[in-house]
């Protein structure tokens, strides 16, 4: 007969298994950033987003795309934004 799991140990279980890759697919890549394929191959040409290859595999830098989210969130000349506010 098996041992019942407590909440705290299923809740544990499931946080260990949730690892959190350090590169993607394209296909994940384009619903990580809500993109389009060739809007994302356009950001990797002009060197925006950083990938490997492994084989035939072309896979995105996980960091690449946080480190382009936050570059666009964040611009770094304050004169570029909008004065309307």
């Amino acid at each position: 007969m098996a041992k019942a799991e407590t909440n705290d140990q299923r809740t544990e279980r499931k946080n260990q298994s949730a690892i959190e890759p350090i590169a993607m697919r394209v296909p994940e890549a384009c619903r990580y950033l809500g993109i389009g394929r060739s809007t994302l191959y356009v950001l990797i040409n002009e060197g925006e987003i950083e990938i490997i290859k492994l084989g035939s595999s072309t896979l995105v830098l996980a960091e690449s795309l946080r480190s382009l989210v936050e570059r666009r969130r964040n611009p770094a000349d304050p004169h570029t934004a909008d004065d309307r506010y």
